[in-house]
């Protein structure tokens, strides 16, 4: 059995996240760290016994020979670092979103292709253990045929929302639904409707956003429809993260924090005497150790990387489905700037936001903070004050 050798490229929060389920997962070995910053690299190196450390990736890859990189870092960093490592022709494991825009992640996924390398985006989320109970019980038929989806994010700003935590909802969404085919999108911003002038730059490096109150209706494959919320409330909250399945026979309830659950009873028919919510079992590789310090959902990343490699096969989350989460997102922003449905996948590959801005006059929007909690204070005071 094939030991797979790992580079992690970026060292600070979600690449020591990615770098603890890549060491304590048997099959994968991390062989290298890449940082600019040496006592990044010195820290997590502690933590996961690795001394070999670059600050150059030409020369991490040449040295070491990895099968996968990890590219953990900002989303506006992961296009010209996908790009830099694809031309290597190494399989790369990218932090979710793909790329900021789409004209990107189509040049990513044609890199990969030319140069026979796997793509995957980083959607723990979708292969989590109480994701995975989710998928079975809707696989034996628990809920029966599966007809609408609801899906809600944290209450971030709804623009920035749907760019970061957002793009895990989407792909749980399709997970079960199937692709979207087309949307249609509600968007107010200060209690209006949204205006070329709420286009803004996302915090966090994550491209151009709008809308801080946003509901969109999508239709998927086989009759499933759906319904995403990301809408700002008062505060994040954690616990609106959430996915619900209604099936004709039942439904399932998926939540990050609560976990998995079932309920036999159709949504159409209220019954006290059986409306009683099962809590579901995680389903966990069997060799995952919860002692091992490395997030379970990430383990579970890895896990299916490794099988995904063995087998010759794409990984659940593979890039194909990280571009379709973005599509769909740019097909919100469209719908919602437009007031029109949108087909998907979209045939102009522009960013919709910048395009608008530009059908008005307007040039890149001004430069905002890139913390999320100053930029948002920044955003307040501009609708509100």
């Amino acid at each position: 059995m094939k030991t797979y050798r790992i580079g992690i490229l970026g060292c600070r929060s979600r690449g020591t996240a990615a770098a603890k389920a890549y060491h304590a997962h048997p099959r994968t070995e991390i062989v290298a760290l890449c940082d600019l910053v040496p006592e990044r690299m010195e820290q997590l190196g502690k933590i996961v016994n690795v001394s070999t450390h670059f600050t150059d990736i030409d020369e991490m890859i040449q040295e070491t020979q990895p099968d996968i990189v990890a590219i953990p870092t900002a989303t506006d960093a992961h296009y010209p670092l996908c790009m830099h490592v694809l031309e290597h022709g190494v399989n790369i494991e990218v932090e979710k979103p793909i790329c900021t825009d789409l004209v990107q992640a189509d040049a990513v996924l044609a890199k990969a292709k030319e140069k026979n390398a796997r793509v995957v985006v980083h959607h723990q989320r979708r292969v989590s253990p109480t994701m995975q109970s989710v998928a079975k019980e809707l696989e034996d038929g628990k809920i029966g045929d599966l007809r609408y989806i609801y899906a809600c994010g944290k209450g971030y700003y709804a623009g920035y929302g749907l760019m970061n935590i957002g793009t895990h909802v989407v792909n749980n969404m399709i997970r079960f639904g199937g692709h979207c085919r087309s949307l249609v999108t509600q968007a107010t911003a200060g209690g209006r409707d949204i205006t070329p002038e709420d286009v803004l730059p996302s915090p966090s490096g994550m491209g151009t956003v709008t809308g801080e109150y946003v509901t969109a209706s999508l239709q998927f494959d086989n009759n499933v429809t759906g319904t995403l919320i990301q809408q700002r409330f008062p505060k994040v909250d954690s616990d609106a993260y959430v996915l619900e399945l209604y099936g004709s026979e039942g439904r399932l309830f998926w939540s990050e924090l609560k976990g998995a659950w079932l309920l036999s009873t159709p949504h159409y028919i209220p019954d006290g005497t059986h409306d009683q919510w099962e809590k579901l079992t995680p389903i966990y590789p069997e060799h995952y150790d919860n002692t091992s310090g490395a997030d379970a959902d990430d383990y579970c990343m890895v896990d299916e990387y490794v099988n995904a490699l063995d087998e010759d096969r794409e990984h659940e989350c593979n890039g194909e489905e990280g571009r379709h989460v973005l599509e769909i997102l740019m097909g919100i922003f469209e719908s919602a700037i437009y007031g029109t449905r949108v087909e998907l996948p979209q045939q102009n590959r522009e960013h919709p936001l910048i395009q608008w801005r530009n059908e008005n006059g307007l040039g890149n929007p001004k430069d905002m903070p890139r913390d999320y909690g100053t930029w948002l204070k920044v955003e307040t005071e501009r609708l509100y004050d």
